[in-house]
Order: C-alpha cells, then structure tokens, then sequence
C-alpha cells in the first residue's frame, strides 16, 4: 500500500519577499538603500531577490552555491553545514561574491549553522538547496516543507521507497514548490533523444541500457578515529545506525555505503532511470518486474554493489537494463534502430540527421528559482511525485540484487504484491532520537 506520511503540514506561508513588497507598498517613511540594495548591473533590488539557504555546500552543495551566485536575483542568506570548516569557506565564498557585485547589503555574509532546524524555523527564506548525503535527504527535506519552505532536493529524492512517498506526499499537501535534482533533462542530447522516440525516429520502443562504471574500486580498509574538532559527526550520522567516525566514511565516499546510499545506481545511474521514465512518459508510473545481480564487498568500509546488471520490465514491454561498463552511457533501441545520446551516434545516417540539433531546456536550478518566484509548483520539471517515481526504480534494483530473487512490482499501489520479505525493504529503521 502507498506510504502515508504522519506529519500534518501548515498552509504555505508568505514568503520574505512578499511581505517586503507589501510593505514597500504601504510605506511612507524616506530610508537609504545601499547601491548592492538598489540593484546595480545585473544586480536585482534586494526587495525583489529571492532568499535562499544551502543545506549541504561540499562537493554538489558547493556546485549549487556557485550557480545560486551567479544569479543577479538571488541572495544567499544562510549556509549549513556539519562541517565547521566547509561552513567558514562557504560564507567567505558568499561574502566575496557579493563584494565583487557591489551588494554591501546586510545580507552580504550569510549566517552560517550546523543545524537545518534553524533554516527552517526562519520566516525569511524563500527557498532551500539540499545537497546532503541521500540518508539525510528525507528528514531535512519535511523539516523544511513543514516550515513553509520551497525545496530544491539533490536526487535520489530519498534513501527508500517510503521516505520518498512521505516526501512526494507532503510536498503535494503544502502546495509548494520542490524540484529534485535530475539534471539530465536540461541536457540538449538528452531532450533531443526524447523529441526522436516519441517521433518514431528509431521505429517502436524496445529497450532502453544505461552503462555505469566501476565503483567502488577497493573495498577500503578502516579504523575508528577520533572525531575531528569542527565535525558534527552526530548530526551527519543522523537517522543513520551509530558507526564509529573514519574520514572515509563521510563527504563523498558516504555514497559507497548501504547505510548511506545505494551506491551508483542511486548516482550515476539514477540519471539514466530518470530519463527512461521521462521519455517513455510514466512520471507518475514504474516497471512491473524487476531482476537483478551484483557484487558488493564482503570486507572492508564500501558494502554498496560495485557491479550491477539490473532489468526492469514495463507494462508496455520495453525493457530497461542497467550494467556496469568502462564508461556511462545511454542507448535507446527501437524496431527501426538506434541512438545513443551521450555519444551522439546512431545505427543509420538516417536517424542522424534527423538529429541535427538539440533542444535547449531552461536551466534546472533556474527553472527551480523561476517557479518558486511565481509561485507555481507545477512549472518545475521535476516535482517530487516525479522525483519519487525515478528514485524508486533505483531502490528496486538494490532490492532485487538484495533478495538475489525476480520481484514483481505494483506500481498503482507501490507495492510487492503478496511479498512481505521484499515490502520491508522499501522503509527502514530510524535510530532514535530521529524520526521523519
């Protein structure tokens, strides 16, 4: 049965800006605006700029603070952290931004926390940016939707199933706007491939394999050490089981870990999966079986499957596989032939040249900012109803290669129909104090 999440969300709040541009229609009182507060070029008014916070700023976070910089009408207003040290850079990061636009506003240096709580309590936050590890994806993500917050969300949506029906849910329920990080679909060669199977460019659909490499490559030797002085390692863990701190746990090679994350086909691959349901139309759909292998480390730090070779079966019968490979790719194969985005070839001349040019899609972070400034849930490209549906595949071939067992999936109910052993995978247990 679907998941149902037990938090009862408040109504969609006013957001900083638009109380700002009530009251600078009531006001009557002179004041003094700074040049960086009156807009200089390219600079918006510091009345119109959307507020935003940064929840995760290493790696993917930092990715999504450089572009949120860029941006002449956005102003980051808080960075968070568990990390003491990525906390400080991040805000000398945003201050000297500022200063080479001229913005000398109060804004300028962004407050800086190791706790998401605290962004989500403040009333002056239009939108949040989370980039942490896929664990912690569920609890910050409600957190924020229960403050009133729009939400941009780094895929995969959530570490399991539940979490991500809780999420997709809540965010339905808030009617705010939450966009997940499927990136791919504002790529030209990934739209162009959509625009030539639904044309019937390669004949009728018949399978779709996505190729990912090998990681990770060594199952890595550990030790507990002491935990670094800076280093909310607590917080970081969060609902996660208590483990013993290793700097290889955490930051990136977190995703090589069960605990964590389901490894790459929750990363790379989750792209290729993205796409699939995309192209073929079923955002708010999934396979109907599933069947898989793979190997996962039986020593050492990294557990997450370093080798896959997952199929999915639609309804309609086109077959997805995912498999490990020297390099990623995507490649489409219809009755009439075949195409390969990422590589831009084809099985004939004749489906090349219908392939002149690609489709340019709006920025995904920009079509994000745009939808929270209208207030529009239903411009984002990737809500998350859709976030959810895509992550979902991912964590069906974890399941499958889990069980070591063919598993047949409703995707109506989000289910495995009369399979208890397989329907507890899609939830786990949160360590206490957590809950979602």
């Amino acid at each position: 049965m679907k998941q149902q999440p037990d938090n009862n969300l408040p109504k969609r709040k006013l957001t900083r800006r638009e109380i700002l541009r009530g009251a600078a229609a009531a006001a009557t009182a002179p004041y003094v605006l700074t040049g960086g507060a009156l807009g200089a070029a390219g600079l918006a008014p510091a009345s119109d700029r959307l507020t935003v916070a940064c929840v995760g700023i290493r790696n993917k976070g930092g990715g999504h603070l450089k572009r949120l910089l860029a941006n002449g009408d956005v102003q980051v207003v808080s960075v968070c952290d568990v990390d003491r040290t990525i906390r400080r850079r991040a805000v000398n990061r945003v201050a000297g931004a500022c200063a080479s636009r001229r913005d000398v506003g109060q804004t300028a240096r962004p407050a800086a926390t190791g706790d998401y709580r605290e962004i989500a309590a403040r009333r002056d936050i239009d939108a949040v940016v989370i980039a942490t590890p896929d664990h912690t994806h569920a609890v910050i993500a409600m957190e924020m939707l229960r403050g009133g917050r729009n939400v941009y969300i780094e895929k995969p949506i959530a570490l399991t199933i539940a979490e991500g029906r809780a999420i997709a849910d809540a965010a339905a329920d808030s009617k705010l706007v939450v966009q997940v990080g499927c990136q791919k679909r504002a790529n030209p060669r990934f739209r162009l491939a959509r625009d030539l199977i639904r044309r019937g460019a390669i004949g009728q659909l018949v399978s779709i394999e996505t190729r990912i490499p090998r990681r990770p490559t060594t199952p890595t030797g550990w030790s507990p050490q002491p935990v670094p002085a800076g280093l909310d390692y607590e917080t970081w863990l969060g609902p996660a089981p208590m483990a013993p701190y290793t700097p290889a746990r955490c930051h990136y090679n977190w995703r090589f870990i069960r605990a964590y994350s389901a490894g790459e086909l929750a990363g790379l691959a989750s792209h290729g999966l993205d796409l699939t349901q995309w192209t073929m139309g079923v955002d708010t759909g999934g396979p109907v079986a599933v069947q898989g292998t793979g190997e996962y480390y039986q020593t050492g730090l990294y557990d997450a499957f370093y080798r896959v070779d997952v199929q999915w079966t639609y309804a309609n019968g086109v077959r997805l596989t995912c498999r490990t490979a020297p390099s990623a790719a995507m490649r489409f194969s219809g009755t009439d032939g075949w195409f390969e985005p990422d590589t831009m070839k084809a099985s004939s001349p004749a489906i090349l040249s219908a392939a002149t040019k690609g489709l340019a899609g709006p920025s995904h972070m920009r079509n994000f900012l745009a939808a929270v400034r209208a207030g529009r849930p239903e411009d984002v490209s990737v809500n998350a109803e859709t976030g959810h549906r895509s992550a979902t595949v991912c964590h069906l071939g974890e399941i499958a290669m889990r069980l070591g067992r063919p598993l047949q999936w409703d995707p109506t109910e989000e289910c495995f129909p009369n399979d208890d052993e397989a329907q507890s995978r899609t939830r786990r247990v949160y360590r206490q104090p957590w809950t979602l």
